[in-house]
């Protein structure tokens, strides 16, 4: 990744950004009430689950299909541990898939440029 974008989700992902303060406040909240616990991660189910089949739904139309898919995944996540593992394990697959892709452009761009400064020292 960029360093642009690896700052971002630092920045982000900070426990002292205002919006995570928001939401451990509200999390708590929500934690000290059962009913409304129970009502809050059946709402996040059926959200999150709606999300990712409508993600799968898209998937053969073009689109940003499987981008949905993880959203439902990452929105079930909040709740679900096993979604959350889910998560993280599809965040890392698709970390190392990039950085594979990167490093296979990288080298046959090496190649491409080396096979033309032949071709053209043959001339």
């Amino acid at each position: 990744m960029t360093d642009t974008l690896t700052r971002e989700i630092e920045v982000g992902e900070s426990p002292q950004h205002p919006m995570r303060r928001l939401l451990r406040r509200a999390r708590a909240w929500v934690e000290r009430h059962p009913r409304i616990r129970f009502a809050y991660r059946f709402a996040v189910g059926v959200l999150g689950a709606t999300v990712a089949v409508v993600g799968l739904i898209l998937v053969p139309l073009p689109g940003p299909g499987w981008l949905i898919v993880f959203l439902g995944i990452a929105i079930l996540g909040t709740e679900f541990p096993a979604a959350h593992r889910l998560g993280q394990w599809l965040k890392c697959a698709l970390a190392k898939a990039v950085s594979r892709w990167k490093s296979w452009r990288a080298s046959r761009a090496a190649r491409t440029s080396s096979t033309s400064r032949m071709d053209a020292s043959r001339s």
